[in-house]
Parts: structure tokens; sequence; C-alpha cells
């Protein structure tokens, strides 16, 4: 399939080569779930739009009814049947409340991770599989392919984009029903696809935050649900230079949400380069915890998901620890059937809890959670 636009530049479909068949795209109202569908039905799809109504706490903004009025606006424009699932009790234990337990154990969990895993990937899916879709469906930006008789996950083509970071818990079983129709594309391309379409969110801006709460203050958030004491930051020496809300909110390399009160001639930001939650203590460092005497060149992963193969002995791959983080070269050593040790190519600072993806080129490989 292909788009010729006002201005001549042509649109070719980056949907997998698949026998057609019944879709359900995840409809958040956003852009890009818009114009997933809007390519699934012009490449021949029959499409469902579904919108995931899910938990948000009383003391944050509601803002699902207009999203689910937009999500419904987008169907009606491209005459699609349109259902409401209710996974509010999923999100508010699989997500909300495992993320909370985590971060009372220490830990820095992904929240997207979560969501992908517990409902986009798995509440959402098995529902739609239930009432017979073939495939589902989601803006995200990755990309999936065949490989014999395997499905590897891609990571998206706009490296400013890429979301391939948090699916790195899917296995075959999602990937072979599983359609990214907008990770063939850049971010431009798909506002121009969303033009050209007529989609009422063409100029709709970007979501951001956490997965279905939106922007919002993990600290002031998580202070609803943990009971936290201020504490004192401390240097590399020990000494004390500042105080912070609760050692439990915050997470290693963060360079924001404590107070320095012995100022330095160095003007340079502090970085949280260490923490103790029994001590209530957070320590802080001018040098940037990557690549430095802060971090390990090795970690251990627990929760390990190889996507499609094991890694080669001896190979080198990439890690990534954070979105949008730099990808590190590595050595992947299996140690168990959920378990591997990284070795970085230099020391690099991660937290416990937190997602370590894995790549070969733009092969996402899988990941696990640092014990």
């Amino acid at each position: 399939m292909r788009y010729t636009l006002p201005d001549h530049e042509s649109f070719v479909s980056q949907v997998p080569t698949r026998k057609k068949g019944v879709a359900f795209v995840g409809l958040s109202g956003g852009v890009d779930s818009s114009v997933a569908a809007a390519l699934l039905k012009r490449d021949g799809y029959t499409v469902v739009g579904v919108f995931m109504k899910t938990w948000s706490p009383d003391f944050l903004p509601c803002t699902w009814k207009e999203e689910r009025i937009d999500a419904m606006r987008v169907a009606a424009h491209l005459d699609i049947p349109f259902l409401t699932f209710d996974l509010e009790e999923v999100y508010r234990q699989g997500v909300a409340e495992s993320m909370i337990n985590s971060y009372k154990a220490g830990q820095t969990p992904n929240p997207d991770v979560l969501c992908n895993r517990e409902v986009k990937f798995g509440a959402f899916f098995k529902r739609a599989r239930a009432l017979g879709a073939d495939y589902v469906a989601t803006g995200h930006y990755a990309r999936v392919q065949a490989k014999g008789t395997a499905t590897e996950l891609l990571a998206g083509v706009d490296p400013a984009k890429d979301q391939s970071y948090f699916l790195w818990t899917l296995g075959q079983e999602e990937l072979s029903r599983t359609l990214f129709p907008v990770g063939g594309f850049t971010k431009d391309a798909i506002r121009a696809i969303a033009r050209h379409e007529g989609l009422p969110t063409a100029e709709k801006k970007d979501s951001q935050g956490v997965c279905f709460l939106g922007q919002l203050d993990m600290k002031d958030f998580l202070s609803h649900y943990i009971k936290t004491e201020s504490g004192p930051v401390i240097d590399t020496t020990g000494a004390v230079i500042g105080t912070h809300r609760g050692a439990l909110l915050y997470t290693l390399g963060e360079r924001h949400g404590f107070t320095i009160t012995q100022k330095t001639a160095q003007e340079a930001p502090y970085y949280i380069v260490g923490k103790d939650v029994g001590t209530n203590t957070v320590m802080v460092s001018h040098e940037q915890p990557i690549g430095g005497t802060a971090g390990s060149n090795k970690v251990l992963l627990a929760e390990i998901n190889w996507i499609s193969d094991l890694p080669q002995e001896g190979r080198e791959y990439h890690a990534q620890v954070r979105y949008h983080g730099e990808q590190i070269p590595c050595r992947i050593d299996v140690t168990g059937k959920e378990s591997a040790r990284v070795v970085f190519s230099q020391s690099h600072l991660v937290a416990p809890g937190q997602s370590v993806v894995l790549y070969d080129d733009m092969r996402c490989m899988g990941g696990g959670v640092v014990k």
C-alpha cells in the first residue's frame, strides 16, 4: 500500500505480510494508535477499535473519558466497530500495586514494562483473542518480523520514538499475533499520514509520562501509599551535605528531588550513586554514574525472557538500562532458565528492579530485571 500525499511524498505500508484477518486495535485516543488502525484498514484487515479503561487514583486528574471520546471519534471516522474493555482492576493490581510494592522493597520498577505485560499484551490480548481477533495491534514504535518458525521483535526505525525497550517481556504467543503498524515510520511520517487520512487526532499532542496515568511526579504519587521520612544526603566521603524526602522514593542515577544545603564551588549537578533504605540515606556524587567507579561492569538478571533464541557465548551484544538510554556493549552469560549475567564493556550504575533490555543490532533479544 502506498500513500501519495499532497506534497507527493509516498509512504509504503510497513505492516508485515500476513494473512489478512480480524485485528483488534488498542485505540488510546492518540495519533499513533489512530494511524495504526487506519493503516490496517487500508491494508485489508477487518479492524475493531478497543479503548482500554484503566485505573487512576482519586488525586490525579481523570482524563480517560476525554481520551475515550477521541478514540470513539477515530473509530467513527474510520467506520470501524468500537468496544471498551474495563481493565481497571488488572491495571490496579498488576501495574500500580506491583510498582508500589517494588518501591517499598527498595527497587526501581518500570511501570510501562508492567503495563505492557499485564494490560496491553496480557488482559487486552487475551480478551481480544477470545472475541475472535486474529491479531492485536497497538501504536507502539516497534516492529515484528518472521524468521523461520519464530517471530522477532525489532526496534522502531525512528530512534527518537523506539519503544521496544518496554516490550521485552513479550513471548512468541503474543508476537506471532501482534501488529505494530507505525513502527516502520518516523513520527513526522505518522503525523503526515494522520493529516492525509483526516484523522481527528492528527494534531493532538503526544502523551507523556507513565502508561495510562500520564505525567506525574513519581515521588508525590508514591507518598500517598508509602510512609517515608526525610533523611540525610551524603557525599562519597560520608559527609552530610543535604536532605531528601525518603530513600525509598529515589533511584540510582537521579539528579533531582533532593536538597543540597552544603554548596561547593563546583556547580556541576549531583547524581545519586547509592542509597541505604535501612539507614534512610542517599549518597550523591558530581560524577555522572556512567562509566565511572560508582557502577559495576557486571549485573545479575532475574525473570529473564528470551524472545526467540538464546545469546551466543562470547559474542558482543548491547544492553539498554533505561528508556532512551545509551546502548552499552556487553557479553551475556546464561546462568539458568530465568537468569543471566550481563558483563558491560565499562562500569555502569543499575538499580535493583530495573529492566535491562538486550539487543543484537536492531533485534530485541529480551531482557530481565536487576537482582
